[in-house]
Order: structure tokens, then sequence, then C-alpha cells
């Protein structure tokens, strides 16, 4: 089976690409991820809060004004969380660029346009072979609109993209009043690709000490099936690249994903719950499925099951969610 991919312009033995987490930290671990199957490698981010101020002037900032709300320092990271400041990662990436054979894929995380954004020159000349622009970003003033949200992310990818060569994707939220007109945006602005989706880490209170907690939870394969919608929404419309990322635990949800019209898989909960070895498993169970049913390529299979190339488009809006609801019968 020919299980190669084009994705950022790199070409890749497998749509198979570990996602951004701790596990890129370490090079012996890549290269542990790269001896297992996977086609490249996102690296873990490097924050806009790391570039604009040093430590102790990070730090300060922090701290200001907090004296008489002294929980909220609990919202924001202690300067001494970050595990690499910003000459570490580019160190970093340098190192994995030597150690690995396959293609290194940057990230920067950042809310806001500006200088830090030309700091993605700097990674290209570390090595990286393309960026992710991880765009994490909660809107939370009434009186901002959408328009200016919207605006605010075209600003970001327009500033790294006018400092670099490298291909840039960016990786989305599905918070959006109209999200294809938002891919359509940034596919017009230069996105190489797209990534679907960016999983905003949600709080919870801890009810006997009275204080916001964080409560990281792993995703399942159910968490597949909003970027599958939307991957499968905007194949065929949009030029740049699709990746999907989130709930892909099986072969299985690798494959759907595929067939809605992603050229790469990216896989983060699966071999942090399991163990690196099911980038090798799931490859493995994707051959397989491919044989039992006679797809000779990837190529061939990707975009066969998008809204564009479904015999029931509808079935990716409205009225399938109507069908659902009148076919629900109540079990006791």
């Amino acid at each position: 089976m020919d299980l190669t991919t084009t994705y950022l312009g790199l070409k890749l033995r497998t749509p198979l690409v570990p996602s951004a987490s701790p596990l890129s930290e370490e090079v012996s671990t890549i290269r542990k991820m790269e001896d297992a199957g996977a086609s490249a490698i996102v690296m873990h981010s490097l924050f806009e809060e790391q570039i604009v101020a040093e430590s102790v002037e990070l730090q300060h900032h922090l701290s200001e004004n907090t004296d008489s709300f002294a929980e909220a320092l609990s919202f924001f990271p202690e300067a001494a969380e970050y595990r690499v400041g910003p000459e570490e990662y580019l160190e970093h990436i340098r190192k994995a660029k030597a150690a690995l054979g396959i293609p290194v894929i940057a990230s920067l995380n950042g809310t806001t346009g500006g200088g830090w954004t030309n700091y993605a020159k700097k990674i290209e000349q570390a090595g990286a072979d393309a960026l992710e622009l991880n765009i994490y970003y909660i809107p939370t003033d009434p009186d901002l609109t959408s328009q200016a949200v919207e605006h605010n992310y075209l600003e970001i990818l327009k500033g790294v993209k006018s400092a670099v060569r490298i291909p840039v994707a960016v990786k989305l939220s599905p918070y959006f009043s109209n999200l294809a007109n938002v891919a359509k945006q940034l596919d017009q602005a230069g996105a190489d690709g797209l990534v679907l989706f960016n999983r905003f880490y949600q709080p919870d209170l801890d009810l006997e000490a009275l204080e916001v907690r964080s409560d990281l939870q792993l995703s399942t394969y159910r968490s597949m099936r909003l970027p599958l919608r939307w991957i499968s929404i905007l194949s065929g419309r949009v030029r740049a690249n699709l990746a999907a990322t989130g709930g892909i635990h099986r072969a299985e949800d690798a494959i759907k994903m595929i067939m809605v019209g992603a050229s790469v898989t990216m896989l983060c909960s699966v071999i942090l719950s399991k163990g690196i070895e099911q980038i090798g498993i799931l490859e493995k169970g994707i051959a397989r499925w491919m044989e039992d049913h006679e797809y000779e390529s990837v190529t061939q299979m990707r975009g066969s099951m998008s809204q564009i190339n479904c015999p029931d488009p509808s079935a990716f809006e409205r009225a399938q969610y109507i069908r659902e609801l009148k076919s629900f019968k109540v079990t006791r």
C-alpha cells in the first residue's frame, strides 16, 4: 500500500504525525517516535509570553497590582513553569534536525499581532521545515466584535508569513460564527495549512479550596467528530492542506479523516496514554484496511467522502441533525 502523503509541501511517508506535546521536549523521545513510524514531528510550542519578556520582567508584570486579588495569580503561568526559553527552543530545533530524518515542524503559540511574530524567522534559521501557528485566543471583551477577532488572526498570520519562507499552518479553534469564511480568509492570506482543531483546556472549580484549578482531560475517539465534519466541509473549498487533530485513537479514525479530506492525521492523546508504539500500530491498521478494501494509495482515498464528493452532502449539515432527533428512541 502507498501511504505517502504531502503536507505543507513536504512529502511524508505516512499521514501519521505526532502533534505538539511534552513528548517532543527530549530529542531521545522524538527519535523513538520516528522509529515507531512518525512521518514528521510537530514540536512543543514556544509561547508569545516567552518572547516578549525576559523572565524577571514577566514575573514583575504578572505580580503587579495583585495585592488585593492574590487569587488572580493562579490564572497565569509562573515564569519558571516554562520548560525552555526562546534561545533554548531554537537550539532544541537544531538538535532535532541533526538527529532526525523526518521533517521538523516548529510551533509558535500566541494571541496578538506584534513584533514577537518576527521570531518565526529565527525558527526558520534554526532549521525548521515548517511552522505551525497556534493562535490560542479566548476573547472575553463583550465589546470586541467577531470581525475584530478574525482580523487579529489574519494579522498574526500575515506577520509570520512576511518573516519566513517556510510553509506556515494555522491551528484553529472551532469557535467562530462562520468557520468556513475564516478558513477562506486565512487561505487567501497565504496559510499553507489549516489544523483542526485546537482544544481549549477548560477550567474547573475546587469547591473545598474555593479556587480555580486545571483539569486536563485527554481526548477520546469520540472527539474526532467535530474536526471530521469541518474537514469534510472545507475539503476542496480551500487551497490549504487540512490537518486533523483531536480524537484520533484508532486506525479507523485516521482513515475517516483522510477520506473526508485530511492530508495528515495528528496524534497526541493516544500516544500519551498508550505509548509511542501506537504510531506503528495505527500504520499497520491503515495498511490492512486499505488492502482489505482494495485501495492502492492514501491519495486515492483522500477526499472521497468529503462534502463535495458525498452522495448526500446534507448529511454534514442540518438535515442529519433532524434525522437523528426523529430516529432516536428512548430506552428504559
